[in-house]
């Protein structure tokens, strides 16, 4: 009796100690057509829902007119304080506030600054073509210098037709030569994800502006706007989300409603995109775009954190040395230089093991320590491993961590006669071996 009331016991108890499953599909009930969330450090892919596929980008397009003037203040070749004169084709586009604009006089001059204010926080079109007109000369030649950078970051399966991400329909038959009429900008949400992650990389101040929740567009004029930021997550707006401080919201009837954010807790940034975002209706809004993005907001810091999956120092087992010809010693020691951490969910932190890669079979003295002799690289066992937003993996070196003299005369002069016999025997014995 006591036997049949002590194996549902055990069976309970096993089942309590078993490991939770971790090569199961996650899904996190995303209604958009593409999603993907990264750690903006790394790179390294957390979560991706038909990231491939090239899709409507709107206003998100953005990103890449920000990066291009960045680097051209960074190169001095443009200043905040550098004055635009209004061109026909800007001042047509910025009386339309049906589209998001502050509006421009015909005959006026603004600064770079506040143009760049006006597209960061308020996502001004017109004031957009302006900063691509003042960088370029034309909205065309801009085109090309976007397609430039695209190329530089390995961006893939992208389309750029105009700097702003309006649909070409809305740029008044102005829109840049050798484009079509009714074309939009595309790009895969990988892709997207791909520029945030270089743009906040190379230009980290970015996020000084794309923070601002509101601000007065030429205060204290007559042309006073007030400018409220789409990105309704930011602390003081309707869909605040702790830690988010930019990027850019896109929205046209093509795109839909889309978002790329980033929001940053501890030690821990992460980038989401979601593109297309709807409701369980099926009806796309701000709010279904900005609840998607908090999903992959909560699955990031909720579930994953940075692990030292190789510390430094860090020894094979099964190579602990590589052996050393021509030296006092036959053999030097070897182990991993720096330490490896690997941002991964934590109920799967033991399904990532170091794989060793030597570039060499064998040493010939005089051994340096420190000497690199081979990589060691993180991979995952089993399961789906996103890899990394630019391809690449996290490596660190292996290196000898000691020193091997060269051996002296008489001892190499011993070691070759040895050689010479080993040889000897082996081949006598092989000849043995093989008529038996």
């Amino acid at each position: 009796m006591l036997s049949f009331l002590l194996i549902p016991i055990m069976l309970l108890s096993m089942l309590g100690i078993a490991p939770a499953t971790t090569n199961a599909a996650t899904d996190l009930g995303l209604t958009v057509d593409a999603a993907i969330l990264i750690d903006a450090d790394s790179g390294k892919i957390l979560y991706e829902q038909n990231a491939g596929t090239s899709l409507g980008i709107a206003s998100m397009t953005k990103m890449m007119t920000e990066y291009l003037l960045l680097d051209a203040i960074k190169a001095g070749t443009v200043t905040w304080e550098q004055q635009y004169n209004v061109t026909p084709y800007t001042y047509k586009v910025s009386q339309n506030r049906l589209l998001s604009n502050v509006p421009l006089r015909e005959d006026g001059t603004y600064s770079i600054k506040e143009l760049y204010e006006a597209m960061a926080i308020y996502s001004a079109n017109a004031a957009t073509i302006a900063i691509a007109e003042t960088i370029a000369g034309t909205e065309k030649e801009f085109l090309k210098l976007m397609n430039k950078k695209a190329e530089e970051l390995g961006l893939e399966n992208y389309k750029f037709v105009n700097s702003s991400g309006l649909n070409n329909s809305d740029l008044l038959g102005e829109h840049p030569e050798g484009t079509g009429a009714n074309d939009e900008n595309v790009m895969p949400a990988r892709s997207v994800a791909k520029l945030a992650y270089h743009l906040l990389k190379d230009h980290p101040e970015m996020l000084e502006t794309a923070k601002i929740e509101k601000k007065v567009f030429r205060e204290g004029t007559s042309d006073a706007i007030l400018m409220s930021n789409w990105n309704f997550m930011l602390p003081g707006l309707v869909y605040k989300y702790e830690g988010v401080d930019g990027l850019k919201t896109g929205t046209t009837d093509f795109a839909g409603h889309s978002f790329t954010g980033t929001a940053k807790r501890g030690d821990t940034r992460l980038i989401a995109v979601v593109m297309k975002a709807v409701d369980s209706k099926g009806v796309g809004s701000y709010k279904a775009r900005f609840d998607a993005t908090a999903k992959l907001f909560d699955y990031g810091f909720g579930q994953f954190t940075k692990h030292e999956i190789i510390p430094a120092n860090y020894v094979f087992e099964k190579q602990k040395t590589i052996p050393v010809i021509k030296g006092k010693e036959d053999t030097v020691n070897i182990a991993v230089k720096e330490p490896i951490s690997v941002m991964v969910n934590t109920n799967e932190k033991d399904l990532y093991v170091p794989k060793l890669a030597l570039d060499t079979d064998e040493l010939e003295a005089d051994v340096k320590a420190g000497k690199v002799v081979g990589k060691v690289v993180v991979e995952r066992t089993e399961g789906t491993d996103y890899g990394y937003i630019d391809g690449s993996s996290i490596t660190a070196d292996v290196v000898t961590t000691e020193s091997v003299e060269r051996a002296g005369k008489v001892s190499l002069f011993f070691q070759g006669i040895g050689s010479f016999f080993g040889n000897l025997w082996s081949g006598i014995f092989g000849f043995i071996g093989g008529t038996v």
